[in-house]
């Protein structure tokens, strides 16, 4: 019988070198909402588009008070190719 939890797992070898590929972009589910005095789900809205990124807004998904915002750098030189 093989064991279910063998593929989960890598060797140290295996992982990134780099912790910080891991975590490029995170998005948050919950949050802590002052109004609701507990953490709740949160519904991420586009809140404005700047020249270097996108700025969201984190909003509580019972009463849509604002509880954070996040901006999503852009990569600029990617960006800025032309492709013939």
């Amino acid at each position: 019988m093989q064991d279910p939890f063998l593929g989960q797992y890598r060797a140290p070898q295996d992982r990134p070198q780099n912790r910080t590929e891991m975590f490029k972009e995170l998005d948050a589910t919950e949050l802590y909402c002052p109004t609701c005095a507990c953490a709740t789900p949160v519904r991420k809205r586009l809140l404005l588009i700047l020249p270097d990124g996108d700025k969201y807004e984190y909003l509580c998904s019972y009463c849509m008070t604002s509880v954070g915002s996040k901006i999503v750098r852009k990569n600029t030189a990617s960006e800025n190719r032309i492709v013939i």
